[in-house]
């Protein structure tokens, strides 16, 4: 009998952390339950750093995920489509950045609200951008006296 009870608690703690392991991976991937969100889109010159899943903030608080990535031929600008809280309310002159978390964590789409009484609805574009500044070609700049070549 204490072979079979243990073999029943070894099971249950696999199970648990199975179970543990499906929640991290969809609060990592950014999979919600909960649909009460609604979508956005930006294009950024360059979103290097940003894939499907990244978070999307608002004063360091994720308040979304990027859903889709896609290059758009006519403008050759890379086109960004995202979800925000429903619950968040967004003014129209917000401008969306593409941050970076250090000099060794990765990106985020972070959103920083401008001063508008009119405010975004589902599906509107964010007009302003700012793609992500490239570590390098700073540190070449500041090596090569400022000019960038």
């Amino acid at each position: 009998m204490s072979e079979n009870a243990t073999e029943v608690l070894v099971g249950g703690v696999v199970l648990a952390a199975a179970i543990g392991f499906f929640v991290y991976a969809g609060q990592v991937t950014g999979f919600e339950a909960s649909g009460d969100s609604y979508e956005l889109n930006a294009s950024f010159r360059s979103a290097d750093g940003i894939s499907v899943g990244t978070d999307v903030r608002l004063a360091g608080v994720r308040v979304g995920s990027v859903t889709a990535l896609d290059l758009n031929p006519d403008t050759f600008r890379a086109d960004v489509d995202f979800t925000v809280a429903g619950s968040i309310e967004i003014p129209d002159d917000t401008q969306a950045v593409i941050a970076s978390e250090g000099l060794l964590g990765g990106n985020f789409l972070e959103l920083v609200p401008g001063g508008s009484a009119f405010n975004l609805t589902p599906g509107d574009e964010i007009y302003e951008t700012q793609s992500a500044v490239s570590l390098t070609t700073l540190i070449l700049r500041a090596v090569g006296g400022g000019d960038g070549q």
